[in-house]
């Protein structure tokens, strides 16, 4: 399977694609039954995996682990990767894409940053001269061959913004991201220089960028919405209020399934034996 096209192809729709980030294989089996994409948060996995904050802390073989995984249990999903600065050298960036285009990702992310790294709606971010990212981000597209490349910049100056992104859009990329934008007339200023190219917005909870809907991301000219830690935050405050209420009720379980609301070992293996029947068309789930 193409797994580029088919990305292309539902970014051309009509509409906003939402892409919902996963940062374990747990999160992806809750969102595959809401959504058809995911994005492979830079934030997220850095948080899972090593328990530290999206600063550089990423090594390229575990992320591509964790796709391998990812399309091993969903076949059919899009699956959008963040690869940060690439890992920093350009060679290493370009066998980090290959080896992600032959796992089946959908697409890449590549940013402008320059180490020390930061999360996209951190303060503190530098870039790289523009002529360098280009050269990468070359080198970049001319080492896939079907994989959707989405180029983005960290800048923060408006000026810079709107240089970078023009230049980004004149490139082979097919997807322009502008990471942290503050204001919704910045996303009408940048959807006008980059022309006809297909423009993504990030959300983040509690980030620089405005609360929008799909509607009003429509509205703007935005072709793609990744949602970079809905699933994590989400999974932070319920664990957070069933460690509260274990303590409360003196080590006490909940009731679970027919009897009370919460989820326990029958419902949590429906969900994970979906990811084996995803390849067995027809197949039920196993039961628990």
């Amino acid at each position: 399977m193409r797994y580029g096209q088919a990305l292309r192809d539902e970014i051309a729709a009509e509409g906003t694609t939402p892409l919902i980030g996963v940062h374990d294989m747990y999160s992806a089996s809750i969102a595959a039954g809401h959504y058809n994409g995911f994005f492979v948060s830079g934030f997220g996995f850095a948080a899972s995996y090593y328990g530290l904050p999206d600063i550089g802390f990423i090594a390229w073989p575990d992320m591509a682990a964790f796709v391998e995984r990812l399309r091993g249990a969903f076949p059919h999903h899009h699956l959008l990767v963040d690869i940060d600065d690439g890992y920093a050298d350009p060679e290493v960036t370009c066998h980090v894409v290959q080896r992600l285009e032959r796992t089946g990702a959908s697409g890449v992310i590549l940013e402008d940053q320059q180490r020390p790294r930061r999360c996209g709606h951190a303060d503190g971010k530098l870039v790289l001269p523009l002529e360098d990212y280009l050269e990468k981000l070359d080198l970049v597209l001319a080492s896939r061959t079907d994989l959707l490349v989405v180029a983005r910049t960290d800048a923060t100056e408006e000026d810079d913004i709107l240089r970078r992104a023009a230049a980004l859009a004149r490139t082979e990329a097919d997807v322009v991201l502008v990471d942290g934008v503050r204001r919704v007339d910045r996303i009408r200023r940048i959807r006008q220089v980059v022309g006809d190219k297909p423009l993504l917005f990030n959300q983040i909870a509690g980030g620089k960028s405005p609360r929008l809907s799909l509607t009003e991301l429509t509205a703007l000219g935005v072709d793609v919405a990744i949602y970079s830690t809905p699933c994590l935050f989400a999974a932070h405050r319920a664990m957070e209020t069933a460690m509260a209420e274990l303590k409360y009720a003196d080590g006490r379980l909940p009731a679970t399934g027919d009897t009370g609301g919460e989820v326990g070992v029958k419902e949590a293996t429906e969900l994970l034996a979906r990811n084996i029947s995803r390849h067995h068309p027809g197949r039920r789930a196993v039961p628990a």
